[in-house]
């Protein structure tokens, strides 16, 4: 069976990863992936024109559906959005950025396992509501935070959305991932159940979600370290 199959289009998972290595425009790195990944599999030029001009005409509504969203954000922004969220979230004072961001971990996680994923996000979850309140738990414990720790925390907000996301919508039936790799299995002579398939993701959304979870209640200590040494060498 594996002498039928073609590995050469798997070149563009190269190119990707090069492309994102050396921090191309993520838009150009899609576009030369789609290409090549075409020229590999064989496809003439007409084909991959086509499949372009196709791919065009049916996404052309789609910034539409994004910028919509992002114009309300931005007006909730510029309203003092942030600056409500981090001022409530100051009022908590058992809240830490680890636990908070735990909390969402699990959240998000649970909510992408049943299909809602577009309830998190980082435009409209991250940026304006996630990030503000991370950082306001942790200027309660350690005062004024320093830039390094301050985009520290943003990555930390950006990672379990991410993690949450990922690992949370494979296990929900209907998402695009599980068709494909159904559709692939099938015609490579594989009859899977996609409930079987999404089941076999919960291990390693517990897994990924556990070593998440680690990783943000180190976060605290981490803060403490990073804030004392700051605090030492403004004193200096």
């Amino acid at each position: 069976m594996t002498s039928d199959v073609n590995l050469w289009p798997l070149i563009g998972v190269a190119v990707i990863i090069a492309g994102f290595v050396l921090r191309f425009n993520p838009m150009l790195v899609v576009i030369c992936t789609a290409i090549v990944t075409a020229f590999a599999a064989g496809f003439p030029v007409e084909r991959i024109l086509t499949a372009i001009g196709t791919g065009f005409i049916k996404t052309r509504n789609l910034p539409l559906i994004l910028l919509l969203p992002l114009a309300v954000i931005g007006l909730l922004e510029r309203h003092g959005l942030r600056q409500h969220a981090q001022n409530w979230i100051s009022r908590i004072k058992s809240a830490t950025a680890g636990r908070l961001l735990l909390i969402y971990l699990g959240v998000r996680q649970l909510t992408s396992a049943i299909g809602l994923t577009s309830l998190g996000g980082h435009p409209q979850m991250v940026r304006p509501l996630l990030a503000p309140m991370v950082e306001g738990a942790a200027e309660v414990r350690y005062g004024k935070l320093p830039d390094a720790v301050r985009f520290k925390l943003r990555a930390y907000c950006a990672a379990t959305d991410n993690v949450g996301l990922f690992f949370g919508e494979d296990l929900f039936v209907a998402f695009g991932a599980i068709v494909l790799m159904t559709t692939f299995l099938h015609e490579a002579g594989v009859d899977v159940e996609p409930m079987r398939i999404a089941l076999w993701g919960i291990p390693t959304a517990i897994c990924a979600f556990v070593i998440h979870a680690w990783r943000l209640n180190r976060l605290d200590s981490m803060l403490s370290r990073e804030m004392a040494q700051h605090a030492a060498t403004k004193g200096v």
